[in-house]
């Protein structure tokens, strides 16, 4: 015969009776009302507690007042059942009474509550005692919110509101909850519950009593958990987050959250971020080649085929191939290219152990070749140009090998290469910082060298501005792509090259006046671009807004841009959060486009200020699609076409649309995108 109610409190009056009762705070029809204490029910098995529940006949003994608490607390789980069905509780006070069951359904619900006592509780733990007048404040809070409900039916919603805490599954809105349902149906979504996931891990105990337990008698166990002794129980809201699981995408919703786009990942990183902090702990190969085993192969056979690309000059590797492609037609591919072999240079640098005896060996020849004579048709060119490319051939008559070195003489656009000794000096500093070999840089050539490359871009001429004049074709971007004046890619490569020499350089002879000229010309250049080249959504409403033909020493628009001249897409483009260095800035002239280089170079030379930094970065948060997709990374964004492609590029076809340097995709670049991050 299973014990009534009635008889569990008993058991709890004869362990309280040392305990001198304490006045209720609030009077009603339950005072003397005395719930079970959870130390009963540490008295006895869950073997027993099952057979309690399955002969309920003793419950016909309850006294009339134990009844109406059951029968309180039945009519409220009814109720919630209701609710999540999205029924109305209308006849709530229409359900018919069984004492027996009563009992039962209340037997239940208090073996929850110890359950989840000892689940949240050291094992070995006493339960503290109940305080009736605590208990009977409660009950009575519970009734008027049931009342409450079964008289104003049309509250369904705001009651399933106010009910969260109780019931994780529910909705607010009908609607809305067969739309979550459908959702959490999905393989996609996993709901995670923080103060349940963790506590069964830690206590066996915990876990085996919790599968007894029904997840719907857990979320209302929560309520009557009273934490402390002679405390009212008060409901805990439960947070609970849904985490959207899609490849290495991962969303969490959350109510009270509002909601952020996140960084999509390119599809080709070949890992799942869940494994990521286990791989990247556990891992050997992730440790001595930055991936996992998929990558950790991709990245042993990178290095294969860079070995390959080597080129030797009397037994000495000076560099590396800009292309390996036995499909394609050589070109001038088949040749080192300066600005090309930099991303190479500093991966072995930067491996582990570095290789920079072929860096080194690439400065020394390159500056070899600087001292050459550079003759196109009849003209000369200026003494400090270092050439755009290099290849070794064999001399069969001198029978030895011979250098062949392209100032642009050969270059498809006959323009020299303006970015090159810009690429040298930035690789000279790295060399030296990395391996601490000082002494390169030292060298009398070495100092020469740098000079003849500064005073070239230094000299006085008739320039108003401190950036530097470039013709289509003279950088990275090798054809014609409507990038003369001052592109922000050469400028930011200008400002980075300053600085580095500026380490470098030795104050004797005329080094202290470079230094000083050099000093000047930084402080300019820094101020004309991150005044004249930045855009964000305020500059840009100011650009619209300009007046024209403005003849002053205090003109807003300096350059004369028209504001018709703002092309229609940056509007779209533009971000409220987010801000990038535009392409070119001239007289009555503004390129629009965002060009990877040039902003990546801005950030990792400090030319753009620390919150342009930012705002470039959340730029391309913002714009992750456009910019990044499923490829990175785009050189230019965006492409030229149609009429536009037609007279800009001269109808290019290896610079169609979203081909090439016209919005191409460069995955080669990603190192800069990489170290901008990290700077």
């Amino acid at each position: 015969m299973a014990p009534t109610l009635g008889k569990l409190l008993a058991v709890l009056r004869e362990d309280e009776a040392s305990e001198p009762p304490k006045p209720a705070p609030v009077s009603g029809p339950y005072d003397s009302v005395n719930l079970k204490d959870q130390q009963a029910y540490q008295e006895s098995s869950p073997e027993k507690k099952e057979s309690q529940a399955q002969s309920p006949t003793g419950a016909t003994e309850l006294p009339d007042n134990d009844t109406e608490v059951a029968q309180s607390l039945l009519d409220l789980r009814l109720i919630e059942k209701l609710e999540s069905k999205g029924e109305s509780p209308a006849g709530a006070n229409e359900l018919p009474v069984n004492k027996a069951v009563n009992a039962e359904m209340l037997l239940d619900l208090q073996l929850t509550e110890k359950q989840e006592s000892q689940a949240e509780s050291p094992a070995g733990a006493k339960e503290l005692p109940v305080n009736e007048a605590k208990v009977s404040e409660s009950l009575l809070d519970l009734q008027q919110k049931v009342s409450s409900v079964s008289e104003n039916p049309s509250t369904n919603s705001v009651s399933a509101t106010e009910n969260e805490s109780t019931s994780t599954d529910k909705g607010s809105d009908p609607l809305e909850n067969e739309g979550s349902k459908s959702i959490e149906n999905s393989p996609d979504y996993i709901v995670i519950d923080p103060s349940l996931a963790p506590k069964e891990k830690e206590s066996p105990k915990a876990s085996g009593s919790s599968k007894n337990a029904s997840p719907k008698s857990e979320e209302e166990s929560s309520i009557s958990h009273s934490p402390e002794k002679g405390e009212a129980p008060e409901p805990k809201t439960k947070k609970s987050v849904k985490m959207k699981r899609n490849e290495n995408e991962l969303v969490f919703e959350n109510p009270s959250v509002p909601k952020i786009a996140t960084l999509k990942p390119c599809p080709s990183v070949g890992m799942s971020l869940e494994n990521y902090d286990l791989i990247k702990d556990n891992s050997p190969a992730f440790k001595s080649n930055g991936g996992n085993g998929e990558s950790s192969a991709m990245v042993e056979e990178a290095w294969e085929m860079l070995k390959k690309s080597y080129v030797y000059f009397k037994g000495k590797e000076v560099g590396t191939l800009a292309a390996m492609d036995p499909s394609a037609e050589a070109l001038n591919y088949n040749q080192v290219f300066v600005r090309d072999f930099v991303p190479s240079g500093l991966a072995y640098l930067m491996k582990v152990p570095p290789e920079p005896e072929i860096v080194k060996n690439f400065l020394l020849k390159t500056l070899h070749l600087q001292g050459w004579e550079k003759r196109i048709d009849n003209f000369t060119l200026g003494e400090g140009v270092m050439p755009a490319s290099f290849k070794v051939l064999f001399d069969s008559h001198r029978q030895k090998e011979t250098l062949v070195a392209d100032f642009g003489g050969s270059a498809i656009g006959r323009v020299a290469p303006l970015d090159s000794g810009f690429w040298w000096i930035i690789l000279l500093r790295s060399y030296t910082k990395c391996t601490g070999d000082y002494a390169l840089a030292e060298l009398p050539a070495v100092q020469r060298g740098m000079k003849l490359i500064l005073n070239l871009c230094l000299s006085d001429g008739f320039d108003t501005f401190p950036t530097l004049l470039c013709a289509d074709g003279c950088s990275m971007i090798d054809r014609r792509m409507g990038i003369y004046g001052y592109p922000i890619e050469i400028q930011a490569l200008f400002y980075f090259a300053l600085r580095c020499a500026r380490q470098m350089l030795k104050p004797e002879r005329d080094g202290k006046e470079l230094i000083e000229r050099i000093d000047k010309r930084i402080t300019a250049l820094s101020f004309h671009v991150q005044e004249y080249f930045w855009l964000d959504f305020t500059q840009l409403n100011k650009i619209y807004r300009y007046k024209t033909e403005e003849y002053s020493q205090t003109a807003v628009n300096k350059f004369n841009v028209m504001p018709e001249s703002i092309p229609e897409w940056v509007f779209d483009f533009m971000p409220l959060r987010g801000g990038y260095l535009i392409g070119n800035v001239s007289p009555a002239r503004m390129d629009f486009r965002w060009f990877l280089v040039g902003n990546c170079i801005a950030i990792l030379s400090c030319l753009a200020t620390s919150a342009q930094a930012t705002a470039i970065m959340d730029l391309v948060e913002e714009r992750w699609e456009d910019l990044v997709g499923e490829m990175p990374l785009k050189i230019v964004y965006p492409a030229l076409e149609g009429h536009e492609w037609r007279t800009v590029t001269g109808f290019d076809p290896k610079n169609t649309r979203w081909s090439y340097h016209n919005g191409g995709s460069w995955p080669g670049e990603y190192h800069e995108h990489k170290a901008q991050n990290e700077k």
